[in-house]
């Protein structure tokens, strides 16, 4: 099963939602298939423009890796030189950090990825996760 459009458009938006909710700084947020496409992107107005590369970092390293961000950043940690592998094998995509999230389906299948930045690492992967569960997903942090 392939994440649909739908749902990209549905996490999209509730991610951008959960965002005001909390009055978060401006977002951007990308999501991508289950072979790392882009499927969507929004970025909200005042958000940087560099802010999709960020976003795409983010779920390009959690989807190419099989590793949510908080887990690629636990391993940056105790790992330095793997990851500094790893970015070099993906051409320096891979951002491991929290706000990349896995996307899970039903079957606990990984369908896709969600990239999402503009505020502290944290609070990307809270609007995140946000918009994974209202799409009826599961996020993995």
């Amino acid at each position: 099963m392939a994440i649909s459009l739908t749902e990209a458009r549905t996490i999209i938006a509730k991610a951008l939602e959960k965002g005001r909710e909390l009055d978060l700084k401006p977002l951007s947020v990308v999501v991508l298939d289950s072979g790392g496409h882009v499927k969507a992107f929004e970025r909200e107005d005042g958000a940087s423009p560099g802010r999709f590369a960020i976003a795409h970092g983010k779920a390009y390293g959690s989807i190419m890796l099989g590793l949510a961000g908080t887990a690629q950043m636990q391993r940056a940690e105790s790992q330095t030189y793997f990851m500094d592998a790893m970015n070099g094998l993906f051409g320096g995509r891979v951002v491991p950090v929290p706000g990349g999230v896995l996307v899970r389906n039903d079957a606990d299948e990984v369908i896709g990825a969600v990239g999402v930045t503009g505020d502290s690492s944290d609070n990307d992967a809270i609007a995140a996760v946000a918009g994974i569960a209202a799409a009826g997903l599961t996020g993995e942090i």
